[in-house]
């Protein structure tokens, strides 16, 4: 998952404008998002429906189209953002702390890769990544030492209780993240999994 929390749908997709305000609260969307929560109501109608009609009002000159599908998926980011943070919480994470955690745990025995690689992995500069770096350190959550291979360079392994919190961490997240996708049977996840793949693919190699 990894950078399982990369946000892949910037603000600027959609103008402020037309996104209300109307995101969950984080203490509402650990409630929402909790297992047993009825997320399978269907609406006929949403927000981005009224806002769409209403471009189409104002604005009969443009194909607004593109708003049905963009700026629900921004919307769903937020609330996605909303609800890891809540998981991370829990743990007494940052939603930045849990990537480098994940991208070492992902990464399988030993645990272990070099700085560089894990700015890589989770999309942030070397001083951002040197930051996480140190508060993971100073909570025991990640060693430093020394690359065998490299003189100059350094190797970060997970620890023990970095392995157990990240995996509370992720547990806790998934469950949230099943809650988000409630309204959907498996089938129609695979489906939605698939469109949103050809819509990403071509950012990935960039």
């Amino acid at each position: 998952m990894g950078g399982v929390t990369d946000q892949i749908v910037p603000d600027e997709i959609v103008p402020d404008e037309i996104v209300p305000d109307q995101i969950v609260p984080a203490h509402e969307a650990g409630r929402r998002f909790a297992p047993g929560a009825d997320t399978t109501s269907r609406p006929d109608t949403d927000t981005v429906d009224a806002l769409v009609t209403a471009w189409r009002r104002e604005r009969p000159d443009l194909d607004v189209g593109p708003l049905e599908v963009l700026s629900r998926v921004t919307r769903l980011a937020r609330h996605l953002d909303i609800a890891r943070r809540a998981a991370f919480d829990r743990y007494d994470l940052e939603t930045g702390e849990f990537d480098v955690l994940a991208a070492l745990r992902r990464s399988g025995s030993p645990y272990a890769l070099s700085p560089g690689r894990l700015a890589t992995e989770t999309l942030v500069t070397s001083g951002t990544m040197t930051n996480r770096l140190d508060r993971l350190e100073r909570d025991g959550l990640i060693t430093r030492a020394p690359d065998p291979a490299d003189r100059r360079g350094v190797i970060v392994q997970l620890t023990a209780a970095g392995r157990d919190r990240v995996d509370a961490a992720l547990s806790d997240l998934l469950t949230r993240e099943e809650a988000i996708l409630a309204a959907l049977d498996e089938s129609e996840q695979r489906l939605l999994a698939a469109l949103l793949r050809q819509l990403t693919e071509p950012f990935d190699s960039l």
